[in-house]
Order: structure tokens, then C-alpha cells, then sequence
């Protein structure tokens, strides 16, 4: 479907918060397992479209993991698994029922701008750290393959 060997991390480009998260996610991923895109980037919009998201609401994180989507704290809890450090052990929360860590989720995510806030534009990658994210040619590669 998407080609993509790596679990992409989708999030909201302008977002401050957002942002300093994908920075942490690089810093704990010496394997550099992760790739990411924003969700306003063309690749966020088309997985957002393939699984019948709504295309203009950026608040939620989404991995995208062997071709299946998972998002809110559903996503993070996944993602933590792959990190160094303690920060597997967050895993652990996945027994707490998704609509009490969705519900904590929300509430962060429906604040974050005013609490952390807002870019005018997506936060670029260094030089060093550009092949980690996915831009429009690998959309158009992947969809070659198809």
C-alpha cells in the first residue's frame, strides 16, 4: 500500500509541541527506526485520505505501522516501545482502557497551541536528520508501485 519499511510518525507540522516531540522520538531512536512527515505534508494527507480521516483536522498523532494506522495514545504507547532508554515501560499504560488515555490525550492536544503554541510554518529538518522524513517524492515513488 504505502512501501514504507520504517513506522512513520505523522503530526502536525506547525505545532509546537508536536514538533519538540518528533525532535525527543529522533534523540531516543539511535536505530533510527522512525520516519516522519506532517500531516499537512502530501504523504500525510494521502494516508489521512486512505484510511478516511478528515483531511484539515491535525490532532492527533498517527503511526503508521505496517500498513495499519494507530493514533492518540494508542499511537505514542506503541512508539514508546521502540525508544531507548526506560521509555519502553510507558507500554505499560496500554492496560488502562483507551478512553480514559484518549480522554488525558484530547485534552493536551485540544490545549497544546495555547499551552506550548504555534509556528507560522512546519518546522524544517537539519541537513543531517532530512532523510528521515518523507516528502512528496516518496508519496509519488510509493504510488508508482502500485
Amino acid at each position: 500500500m504505502f512501501g514504507i519499511d520504517h513506522p512513520v510518525v505523522l503530526f502536525d507540522g506547525v505545532c509546537n509541541l508536536c514538533s519538540s516531540s518528533v525532535q525527543f522520538v529522533i534523540k531516543h531512536d539511535p536505530k533510527k527506526q522512525f520516519r516522519f512527515a506532517s500531516l499537512q505534508s502530501d504523504f500525510g494527507q494521502h494516508v489521512m485520505e486512505h484510511f478516511n480521516l478528515p483531511a484539515n483536522e491535525f490532532n492527533s498523532f498517527i503511526l503508521l505501522e505496517n500498513e495499519r494506522i494507530y493514533t492518540k495514545s494508542t499511537g505514542a504507547l506503541r512508539l514508546s516501545r521502540k525508544l531507548n532508554g526506560l521509555w519502553p515501560t510507558l507500554y505499560g499504560f496500554m492496560i488502562v482502557p483507551a478512553f480514559i488515555r484518549d480522554a488525558v490525550y484530547s485534552y493536551v492536544a485540544k490545549n497544546r497551541y495555547r499551552w506550548f503554541g504555534k509556528k507560522e510554518a512546519c518546522w524544517l529538518p537539519t541537513p543531517e536528520l532530512k532523510g528521515l522524513f518523507l516528502d512528496n517524492l516518496t508519496v509519488a515513488e510509493n504510488a508508482a508501485k502500485q
